[in-house]
């Protein structure tokens, strides 16, 4: 086919991706699974009879999506709201892990009668809580901000020690790994590279902050350029790679940079097409003939994963973080999975282990089926175990430009609906010396505020503020936003 044809084909198929997007999110579901059952329509056993039996390059292209989507995870990921939860997340993400993957081993060697290494490639495949899958319906629900913080930093972390198992274990008829080399593998990769990450995001964010680049625009292809770099580097220095990425994406979408809201909005843009990419493929890598036969054995492994194997990995991990029975049983239903175990289960078959087909067919309908079992569930089980969501503090959206020449920023601010910050005037605001509002845009209409004029809410505010006060003049915005402007009555100091 000549390239326009491609690119009618390519748009038509993104945008009805994007309208599935629409319906998956009505009815609670991930939307992999509407990604999915496009790949699967367009495949070999849909009308279009597409056959895709690449496993080599299905590997590549989804170990470049993951890395996209896990910087879209780390950059709109609060780190404020996820730090308490951050020990309980590793612990859940390595300890939970290899508890998750013993029980599961053993119940495909029991139940299903593998030999050890294909059970536990299994269990390992389908250890890790994917990403995408999880910010996409759990940030949707009102649940306590350190349940949701555990959830989301689990995601991020757990993929990196299980690639370092399934890797290992990936060689044709491979003998008992030493655990001890095993082990020690596996904490130098993930000391190292999480060092390299929060490296290479530290040291971006101190450039950024001190560039005045031409154009905004190139501010998100550099923070996402440097995102993705880490895991080269990591990788070329043996380390693991997607934990680079989670932590250089954490760092720099939690600092201080330049436009940020353009670069969240940005990546969140490129994840989304990753998503459609990926997921679609790997509805194209299935084959439909053998799904139906592998049924009954996803169906063990996963009520065992989903029953057994998750909420004793979660109790266990758990021991020690205060957390009630109610968070540990919605933390166990709330571990979905999603592309992560697709995209792992096709090393096995590039690598040609024995019985890697029908691995990935296992996997591929765990996926599809407790994926339907479990999102459209969450917000009953949420019920059920009497969590609620924290009281949401009304915060603003502040976009930021640097102006080089001057030493000073020009900050870009948005007053949400529910702000204190409506009804209150210029003056009343107190803001450091070396800051000032000039422009208010109202109605589509821009003005220079006086002293004496009132904000509203859906103002957008142009401040102008130096370096040195800068981060005080949005923590005083903050505070007015959030309880107004007798916000240091109140002891608000807009951290």
């Amino acid at each position: 086919m000549r390239l326009e044809t491609w690119l009618l084909l390519g748009s038509i198929l993104v945008l009805c991706a994007i309208a599935a997007v629409r319906l998956s999110h009505r009815a609670g579901l991930p939307t992999l699974l509407a990604y999915m059952a496009i790949g699967l329509f367009i495949g070999e056993g849909g009308p279009f009879h597409v056959r895709f039996e690449n496993y080599h390059l299905a590997e590549v292209l989804g170990i470049a999506a993951l890395v996209l989507i896990l910087a879209e995870g780390g950059i709109t990921t609060d780190w404020r709201r996820v730090r308490p939860s951050v020990p309980a997340a590793l612990s859940v993400s390595t300890i939970g892990t290899l508890i998750s993957i013993g029980v599961v081993a053993g119940a495909a060697m029991l139940l299903l009668g593998m030999d050890w290494q294909l059970a536990f490639l299994l269990a390992a495949v389908l250890a890790p809580t994917d990403a995408a899958a999880v910010f996409s319906v759990l940030r949707r629900l009102p649940l306590p901000s350190r349940l949701t913080g555990l959830l989301e930093a689990e995601s991020g972390f757990n993929d990196a020690p299980v690639v370092i198992i399934v890797v290992t274990l990936s060689v044709p008829h491979a003998a008992v790994p030493n655990l001890f080399a095993l082990f020690g593998v596996m904490v130098y990769e993930l000391i190292a590279g999480g060092l390299i990450g929060i490296a290479i995001g530290w040291a971006g964010a101190g450039a950024l902050r001190r560039i005045a680049l031409p154009a905004s625009g190139l501010y998100p292809i550099a923070v996402l350029s440097m995102i993705v770099g880490s895991y080269g580097a990591a990788v070329h220095l043996h380390a693991s790679g997607f934990l680079a990425v989670y932590l250089s994406a954490l760092v720099l979408g939690n600092s201080r940079l330049p436009h940020g809201p353009a670069t969240r909005g940005f990546t969140e843009g490129v994840a989304w097409l990753a998503q459609i990419g990926l997921f679609v493929m790997l509805g194209l890598l299935a084959s439909p003939d053998e799904l139906p036969g592998q049924l009954l054995p996803a169906l063990v492994i996963g009520f065992v994963l989903l029953l057994i194997a998750r909420p004793l990995s979660v109790a266990l991990s758990t021991i020690g973080f205060k957390m009630s029975w109610g968070e540990k049983a919605f933390a166990s239903w709330a571990g979905l999975r999603g592309a992560v175990p697709i995209v792992l289960a096709t090393i096995p078959m590039v690598s040609h282990v024995p019985g890697a087909s029908r691995l990935f067919s296992i996997v591929f309908v765990i996926v599809v089926v407790f994926t339907l079992l479990q999102g459209p569930t969450l917000p009953l089980v949420a019920r059920w175990c009497r969590l609620k969501g924290d009281e949401r503090a009304r915060d603003l959206g502040v976009e930021a430009a640097p102006l080089e020449q001057l030493h000073a920023d020009l900050l870009e601010i948005s007053v949400p609906p529910d702000s204190l910050l409506n009804g209150v005037e210029i003056f009343e605001l107190r803001l450091p010396q070396g800051a000032s509002i000039t422009l208010v845009v109202r109605d589509g209409e821009s003005f220079v505020p006086g002293p004496t004029t009132a904000l509203r809410a859906g103002d957008t505010l142009l401040v102008v503020t130096t370096d040195q006060v800068r981060e005080a003049t949005e923590r005083r915005l903050r505070a007015v936003s959030r309880r107004g402007k007798l916000a240091g009555w109140f002891g608000e100091s807009g951290a």
